[in-house]
């Protein structure tokens, strides 16, 4: 049976409970409240698992904070052997407008410290991983407060859209592969 494992990217703790920063944690708790699933702590993380059409799909928050997700990432790839092509890793993207997605399938980090720990501890970047834009709308030397900063009300609905429409490019990853869901829901 072939599994998949989806991250999202975040940091744990109340603080930064629904901040631009956390939407990768936010998008897993839509889809892990979509499929009435709830996260459980585990080892470097919560953890979510459930049964898509023959497929097993894991939900990975990772506890390790941001700068060292890739300990949790690694951790879960092994002990649940999951093939390098079946990872995905969710996260927020100050270049993309807010609201929209991007699958993308190898590339950078960017300059996010969620990727770079990540492509540290794997030695590679040609894994998937899904942008979430959180736009870029702050002052000079403010970046940190606007990502670490909660969504204002008037972005909400553009950010609740996003969240649906990666929850539905995740399954189609899924379901069909990465190349249907890139054709079918990057903008």
């Amino acid at each position: 049976m072939k599994k998949y494992l989806i991250v999202g990217l975040g940091n744990p703790g109340e603080e930064y409970s629904q901040t631009r920063h956390n939407i990768g944690f936010s998008i897993l708790d839509s889809w892990a409240h979509d499929v009435e699933k709830i996260f459980s702590s585990s080892r470097y993380g919560e953890i979510v698992k459930f049964k898509i059409k023959g497929k097993i799909v894991i939900l990975l928050k990772p506890n390790t904070f941001m700068n060292l997700s890739g300990k949790s990432i690694r951790y879960w790839v092994q002990e649940e052997k999951i093939p390098f092509e079946n990872l995905v890793v969710v996260l927020d993207d100050l270049a993309l407008p807010e609201g929209e997605i991007r699958l993308k399938l190898k590339g950078s980090d960017g300059g996010h410290n969620g990727l770079k720990s990540v492509q540290e501890i794997f030695g590679r970047n040609d894994y998937a991983r899904l942008r979430f834009g959180i736009g870029n709308n702050y002052s000079k030397g403010k970046q940190v407060d606007f990502v670490l900063g909660k969504w204002e009300k008037e972005s909400l609905e553009r950010v609740n859209h996003g969240i649906t429409n990666s929850k539905k490019l995740l399954e189609t990853f899924v379901l069909s592969g990465a190349a249907s869901a890139m054709n079918k829901y990057n903008q």
